[in-house]
């Protein structure tokens, strides 16, 4: 699977874009100024995208990679 095809699918299941889940990073703390906190681990970023929205690992993944910077 591409990874426009991972954000697509978490954008059909969610109804949020990658700027969406950023916006709802800064909120828990995971971001500040759209960069990551250092002391964020990516484990923690993925399991509360798991809990809370119901991802998978795979597509966790691909939220935290565009917290990172990734796009496309």
């Amino acid at each position: 699977m591409s990874f426009q095809a991972y954000i697509d699918n978490i954008k059909a299941k969610t109804g949020k874009s990658p700027e969406d889940f950023k916006q709802l990073a800064e909120t828990k703390g995971f971001m500040e100024n759209g960069m990551l906190v250092q002391s964020v681990k990516a484990t923690e970023i993925t399991n509360w995208l798991k809990e809370e929205f119901e991802l998978g690992h795979g597509h966790a993944m691909a939220i935290y990679a565009t917290f990172k910077g990734k796009t496309s």
